[in-house]
């Protein structure tokens, strides 16, 4: 498997579930690009009907309500308010959209959409005046880089490799499959594996991968730049915005870490090195003129208190402007020399992966011989078996086994730990038992076990990654952290079971 990603990590999961030996190699940390720039939604993609596809919203809704029921504590149900403006779509057509994407994917965990009117309604409060009607509907919000940690998480529970900092170099082809040459980037060592197959799931960098396996052509690609901002907070409430704007693309308002507000995505083409992509001044205009048209309290780019940006190298359907591009997955079977198979993935939503995971094993059946039943669709998450799937109880349970927590870090760590909160915290009954305070409610406990167990390396890796700290510990926390963390060299191995 080469790519730590959401696609990487879930097919690692799902073969190593199925009894097949699994190496996973990720050149950065685990979800360290796309996977960790999202829009933090698992969503059916309203939009997308406009663009017809159906297939594709199906899929998504029915995956929501999937997660919703194996990853409660880090996928959790949004109400979304579309307000509306007569410049844009009418009314009657938002209202179809809405009702398809109420019933095409089986709903039966979050609630069916309604009509509102925003002067009746506590979401209308920091809207402009001028918007009187709104639609209210659900999807789910999810930490996304999380996901991807627990995949692997599971995955290694399973008997699957996994090596983050490791770049696939190259492979030779024999008679019995393949056999991979990478090297840690960390240390320099090279490591060599053997495979009957090769996975290609390196995302933005699909086609560099086939060009070492002996495949010039390169396959119909197209890298898309999407950005995002994070500002102090717009609004009251858990409810999050859907804005529509004149040139017929969406932007998100969202709550983020407590005290922010996340604003995005954007929609531009992108041709230059996928580690190198950064916001430009013309998206965090765009977005913040978004925000603007529709909210009370105008932002500036000033207001920025963060920003990431990811490529997302999507399957070239020749549409003619980005956004319009599918979010739909292709996976591309090739053989190489001596006729070795090597799975190619393109494309796909984080909302998906799971079923492309499924895809990409049935695409698989003739060389590693795997059944077609699919299973990671009824077994929880690592932390995710929680009684009920009730997150509210776990929450209000975990604060009273450790009451020494500040209510916002119990709170967090659920979000994050779910039930295994027990391996960060175990016996401890004060705060001193967990160690030095690094600031933020992280203390030396986490910080180990995330070495210890998730391959956490650096603060990067704990603070924007793992934890979602970043916006809360900065300047001399951040640099205790990074102290910290060279006085424990070695940690960051491997999962244990």
């Amino acid at each position: 498997m080469i790519g730590g990603g959401i696609n990487g990590a879930g097919i690692a999961r799902d073969a190593a579930g199925r009894g097949l030996r699994v190496a996973l190699v990720e050149q950065d940390d685990l979800g360290a690009f796309t996977s960790s720039a999202s829009t933090k939604l698992i969503h059916g993609g309203l939009r997308y009907l406009e663009y017809g596809e159906f297939r594709l919203v199906r899929e998504s809704l029915a995956e929501r309500e999937r997660l919703l029921a194996i990853a409660p504590h880090i996928v959790h149900p949004l109400r979304l308010v579309l307000p509306h403006s007569l410049q844009q779509r009418p009314r009657w057509m938002i209202r179809l959209g809405l009702f398809a994407y109420d019933h095409l994917g089986g709903r039966t965990r979050l609630p069916s959409s309604t009509r509102i009117r925003l002067s009746h309604d506590p979401a209308g409060l920091a809207l402009k005046s001028s918007f009187k009607h709104a639609f209210s509907y659900s999807d789910c919000t999810v930490d996304d880089s999380r996901l991807v940690v627990l995949n692997a998480i599971d995955a290694s529970h399973r008997g699957a490799t996994i090596l983050p900092r490791t770049r696939f170099t190259g492979a030779t082809a024999s008679a019995t499959g393949w056999l991979a040459e990478c090297q840690n980037t960390v240390t320099g060592h090279k490591i060599h594996l053997h495979a009957r197959v090769l996975v290609n799931a390196a995302a933005a960098w699909v086609n560099e991968v086939r060009a070492m396996l002996g495949f010039p052509a390169p396959q119909p690609v197209r890298r898309v730049q999407g950005s995002h901002i994070v500002v102090p907070r717009l609004f009251e409430g858990e409810h999050a915005f859907l804005l529509q704007n004149s040139d017929r693309r969406v932007v998100f308002a969202i709550p983020y870490a407590e005290r922010y507000t996340l604003v995005g995505t954007t929609d531009v083409p992108f041709h230059g090195n996928p580690r190198d992509v950064h916001i430009s001044p013309a998206e965090i205009a765009y977005l913040c003129d978004t925000v603007n048209r529709y909210f009370k309290r105008s932002i500036a780019p000033a207001d920025v208190a963060w920003s990431y940006s990811g490529t997302r190298a999507l399957y070239d359907d020749g549409a003619s402007e980005a956004t319009a591009v599918t979010r739909d997955y292709v996976l591309k079977l090739e053989h190489g020399a001596a006729g070795n198979a090597v799975l190619s993935i393109i494309g796909g939503k984080i909302t998906t992966y799971r079923k492309l995971a499924e895809a990409a094993l049935r695409a698989l059946q003739a060389w590693v011989g795997t059944s077609g039943a699919g299973w990671t669709d009824k077994q929880p998450l690592p932390g995710g078996d929680l009684p009920g799937c009730d997150f509210s109880t776990f929450a209000r349970e975990a604060l009273r086994r450790w009451p020494f927590l500040a209510p916002a870090t119990a709170h967090r760590m659920a979000r994050a730990y779910g039930t295994r909160m027990d391996r960060v915290l175990g016996s401890a009954s004060s705060l001193e038992m967990l160690g030095e305070n690094l600031g933020a409610g992280l203390t030396a406990a986490e910080v180990d076990y995330l070495q210890r167990e998730e391959w956490a390396l650096t603060a990067e890796d704990i603070l924007w990654r793992r934890s979602k700290l970043g916006l809360a510990i900065a300047g001399a926390e951040a640099r205790r952290l990074e102290l910290y963390l060279k006085t424990q060299p070695g940690r960051a191995t491997r999962s244990k079971g």
